[in-house]
């Protein structure tokens, strides 16, 4: 099941990304430059929990367009590896990484489906970010790949978007005085879900029901940090984040989490 659903999403995935990283962020070497002047402000999201990255060996999973990985290899990593479905998003954050002067190796394969030689196990840091965790009908497999990749004393960060905002609330309104919410989902609803690719709105013009949807199973928090720690992955932070743009904006509700745990 999860190979024909993973099959589906990079159909999906590979429509027209690399279009939509040109629109969204410019031409490679117009997007490398930005990073470059303050790359800590590209991972700035996450960077309390990096700490030195001088010599770590760093894999980003599902890290699309390159621009984290670039970042981080700018930021002293020693190894930057990127493990992404999409050829397009290889294809442009391969010329990001080469336009930064620095190198960002990709690997465009399912995680799940990864040759036994790059389970290398001495990864310092594996980095999963935004929009990530929907794409897997089971997530200790993933959590089992993360722990084939890290050495001992590796950390996984994993950031991505608040399941109280994904499963439960629907927001309207443009303004924060206008902002309502209601109360319209399940929160613990295991079903399987249509929606537009992440870049479709990014592809101004482009007739979205033309485009391939990607089919999505979110998860609970508890589902998410249970996974990990049956995994064998020692949970040492989890931390629960309002909307970041915005002291009032969406105020009072969790809008993003990150978990940082560590291969004993």
């Amino acid at each position: 099941m999860q190979k024909q659903f993973s099959e589906h999403n990079q159909t999906a995935w590979n429509q027209h990304a690399y279009e939509a990283w040109l629109n969204r962020f410019g031409t490679p070497e117009e997007a490398a430059a930005l990073i470059g002047r303050n790359p800590e402000g590209t991972v700035r999201s996450f960077s309390r929990f990096l700490g030195d990255l001088s010599g770590i060996k760093a894999v980003n999973l599902l890290g699309s367009h390159g621009s984290k990985a670039a970042a981080l290899a700018l930021l002293g990593a020693s190894e930057v590896t990127v493990v992404d479905i999409a050829a397009e998003n290889a294809k442009y954050g391969t010329e990001l990484a080469e336009a930064a002067g620095v190198h960002v190796r990709y690997v465009v394969s399912d995680v799940l489906e990864l040759p036994e030689e790059e389970l290398t196990g001495d990864y310092g840091l594996a980095l999963m970010e935004f929009g990530i965790l929907h794409y897997f009908l089971e997530l200790k497999p993933l959590f089992d790949v993360v722990v084939k990749l890290l050495a001992s004393r590796g950390r996984l960060i994993l950031q991505d978007f608040h399941p109280v905002t994904t499963k439960l609330i629907s927001s309207r309104g443009s303004t924060a005085k206008v902002r309502k919410h209601k109360v319209t989902g399940d929160y613990f609803d295991t079903s399987i879900e249509e929606t537009d690719v992440a870049y479709s709105k990014f592809l101004p013009g482009q007739d979205e029901s033309a485009l391939i949807k990607v089919r999505h199973r979110k998860w609970t928090l508890g589902e998410i940090v249970t996974a990990a720690a049956s995994s064998g992955l020692f949970i040492e932070i989890l931390e629960e984040e309002p909307n970041r743009s915005s002291d009032v904006y969406d105020k009072g509700i969790p809008k993003s989490f990150t978990l940082v745990a560590k291969k004993l």
